[in-house]
């Protein structure tokens, strides 16, 4: 076999899904770990049970299929979708067990919730917190709650994925009463050098470079809350990690608001997908 017949072979995608047990597994679907005692190692075996997310499916250079999946409950999971090495595991399709059904249709809108925000300034921890609670609460698959913190470069590469709403949830100053809601979609401006900082986010930076870096999703929603105390992390302020009473009582305002965003955004889609049955 000549070298290019290799890589050909190697960069082969495998189907947009499978079949396990009769129930369709793709990207986003949810699946709880079974892996083979006769084919897996130690750190396989470690992770039976566990439940996880399908990031793709994947072929290897002989034809054989993998699920390539990242643990739901894994706070680097982010990165496993970013297909950074040790937060993304390969089973084998008759290694995970489907839980419930995959994305609503083929095509599935795919729906992205991000919470920003520093822990250690007060209010500004409020999207963390939001993201925190999101992620305890049954979603369809294809929405993924993700808690970014202030890493803007990761938010930055998770939006050049194929998601078609992002929501960003933070906290920010528009002269209303503490632990006020306001819903806003962005008009981004054009033009200049975008630098992130590295130790904040600013969504409007994140979402300008992400643009020009690639793509954003079609529709962009941010989701604020009047903060109450506004730290900006100089060396003279002491750290304050909670949030004031007023944004803490608007937590579950807002992932109410969140869910039935979510459930707006996440209908059925068109795109076509390819299918593999697994016996």
């Amino acid at each position: 076999m000549s070298e290019t017949d290799f890589w050909t072979r190697m960069e082969r995608r495998g189907p947009d899904e499978v079949l396990v047990g009769g129930v369709p597994v793709r990207a986003g679907s949810r699946v709880r770990l079974r892996p083979s005692a006769a084919r897996a190692d130690i750190f396989d075996l470690v992770l039976a049970g566990r439940e996880a997310v399908v990031e793709s499916i994947e072929q290897d250079d002989a034809g054989a299929f993998h699920v390539a999946v990242v643990l739901d409950d894994d706070p680097g999971r982010d990165l496993g979708e970013a297909r950074m090495p040790g937060h993304r595991f390969f089973y084998a399709p008759d290694e995970v067990e489907p839980l419930g059904p995959p994305p609503d249709t083929p095509g599935a809108a795919r729906v992205l919730v991000a919470g920003i925000g520093n822990i250690f300034l007060g209010d500004d921890g409020f999207g963390v917190e939001v993201a925190r609670r999101l992620a305890r609460e049954e979603r369809a698959a294809g929405v993924d709650v993700v808690d970014f913190g202030i890493r803007g470069m990761d938010l930055v590469y998770a939006l050049q994925r194929d998601y078609d709403t992002a929501i960003l949830v933070d906290a920010a100053m528009r002269g209303e009463p503490p632990g006020t809601l306001t819903v806003l979609e962005p008009d981004l401006p054009g033009g200049g050098v975008v630098a992130l900082e590295g130790h904040g986010l600013d969504p409007v930076k994140v979402l300008r470079l992400a643009r020009e870096l690639g793509r954003v999703p079609e529709r962009v929603l941010v989701v604020c809350c009047e903060p109450a105390t506004v730290l900006t992390g100089s060396p003279d302020e002491d750290v304050l990690a909670e949030l004031s009473e007023p944004v803490l009582a608007a937590v579950d305002q807002a992932v109410r608001l969140v869910m039935d965003m979510i459930a707006e955004s996440a209908g059925p889609g068109s795109r076509p997908r390819n299918r593999n049955e697994v016996t």
